[in-house]
């Protein structure tokens, strides 16, 4: 059997080896993942809000969507809102992203052989992609807030991944309806009722969210496992 741990924190991330399914589902990751629904071909993913932008005018990637604080940061084109982005289309378009949190755990997960970025829309193609891998150690790791706090919501996807890729059942509906009720942003405001929504549409997009090296920069693709398992 699979070896799978649950982890926190960007430590959690950098201890990985094998897999890291590195989650952030308030709102990071969802964001990614509609992202790729929407057409987008790639996401840079960086840890710098500076380093975000110089990519941009280097035309790396044609548009920056990301937060400090919960909040769009200065010259960027999107925030860190699935809801935002919802009615867009990317077709084709690399997209550059960096968060507080997600982005960052990402990039100190790069020792791993496989790195995935989790959220709950993108939950039971994440555990697909990770059983066609065969016998490698997993680490769910829930990023929480800036090293400092456990985020609930991350916790509870990573112990929901843990119980399918077990072979449970666990049941989807009640978890989002459970994380529905813990969605507060970085500066204790509740998330937009659209952005909740967003991020609770467990298994809404058929893909794992794929991060793998590439010229040098960390990239995130949609992995769309051979088949669903079920």
């Amino acid at each position: 059997m699979t070896e799978v741990t649950v982890g926190s924190f960007a430590a959690a991330a950098r201890a990985a080896t094998g897999v890291a399914v590195v989650i952030d589902v308030f709102r990071a990751f969802t964001t990614a993942a509609i992202a790729l629904a929407n057409g987008a071909r790639r996401i840079v993913m960086v840890d710098d809000l500076d380093a975000a932008l110089a990519l941009r005018a280097r035309g790396v990637g044609s548009r920056c969507m990301g937060e400090r604080g919960g909040l769009r940061p200065p010259g960027f084109d999107f925030g860190n809102s699935p809801a935002e982005i919802a009615g867009l289309r990317f077709d084709g378009e690399t997209l550059i992203q960096t968060t507080s949190n997600g982005t960052r755990g990402v990039v100190a997960a790069a020792g791993a052989r496989h790195i995935y970025a989790g959220a709950l829309v993108s939950a039971e193609a994440t555990v697909q992609a990770i059983r066609a891998l065969g016998r490698v150690p997993v680490a769910l790791v829930a990023m929480g807030d800036h090293d400092r706090e456990r985020a609930d919501e991350d916790e509870l996807c990573a112990l929901y991944l843990r119980s399918r890729l077990a072979g449970r059942t666990p049941d989807r509906d009640a978890l989002a309806r459970i994380v529905a009720t813990m969605a507060l942003r970085a500066d204790g405001q509740r998330l937009d009722d659209a952005d909740v929504a967003a991020c609770v549409a467990v298994d809404r997009v058929p893909f794992a969210v794929r991060v793998q090296p590439s010229d040098g920069f960390l990239v995130a693709t949609a992995e769309r496992p051979a088949a669903t398992g079920q």
